[in-house]
């Protein structure tokens, strides 16, 4: 009984959070998404000690900005607004609590290998309604990450994720390596602000495109 009404209590404060924020629950469309990392979790670590954790987060909350300043806003809701570690489970239980119609899971990746770099967006291997959705939201991210940033592309690929495969029945879900922390260049670029903002509106331009035909 603790362990539920724990949950509970998270879902409502992460929507207490989404209000002060200024958002507002409406009939409008929901998309969820999903801060990776935070807190004692630092996610990657890469060059000058750069983590995941802060740049995801970076994205994330410049993602908002920008949506708030377009002509036609969409109704976005984060996992997390600052360094906080939310569980897996407590993620996917938002996006239910919200019945969001879109969840996009922003990460980045590491390698042992110094030269690898690129942008990768997975996709539950579990076949469901949302499969061909879910591909397509891919597709698109990747193509504005090589169109707008030239980010390499790594493919669309396939994976157990938890938080995709908790959404794969319910909404189309993808999950995103922005990049590579350990490569020199691509850990460079998030170390500045003008490039995080890039990231973001890449990232935003992808939903938008996404929204106007889906959502």
């Amino acid at each position: 009984m603790k362990k539920v009404l724990k949950n509970v209590s998270f879902i409502f404060l992460l929507l207490k959070m989404c209000f002060v924020f200024g958002q507002e629950l409406t009939t409008q469309k929901q998309i969820v998404i999903d801060v990776g990392h935070g807190g004692k979790d630092s996610g990657a670590i890469g060059i000058d000690g750069i983590q995941e954790k802060d740049v995801v987060l970076d994205i994330a909350l410049e993602i908002l900005r920008l949506n708030k300043k377009s002509k036609t806003p969409l109704d976005i809701f984060l996992t997390r607004y600052n360094d906080t570690l939310i569980s897996l489970s407590d993620r996917t239980k938002l996006a239910k609590a919200l019945k969001a119609d879109l969840f996009i899971s922003l990460h980045c990746n590491h390698s042992d290998n110094p030269n690898a770099r690129g942008v990768e967006v997975y996709v539950a291997n579990t076949k469901s309604q949302f499969s061909g959705l879910s591909t397509l939201l891919a597709y698109l991210l990747q193509a504005y990450f090589k169109k707008e940033l030239g980010f390499e592309s790594r493919g669309v690929k396939f994976a157990n994720f938890q938080v995709l495969r908790e959404n794969v029945d319910y909404r189309p879900a993808v999950l995103v390596e922005v990049g590579f922390l350990t490569n020199e260049d691509e850990g460079f670029y998030f170390l500045q602000p003008s490039k995080v903002k890039a990231v973001a509106m890449a990232i935003l331009k992808g939903i938008y495109n996404y929204s106007n035909k889906r959502l």
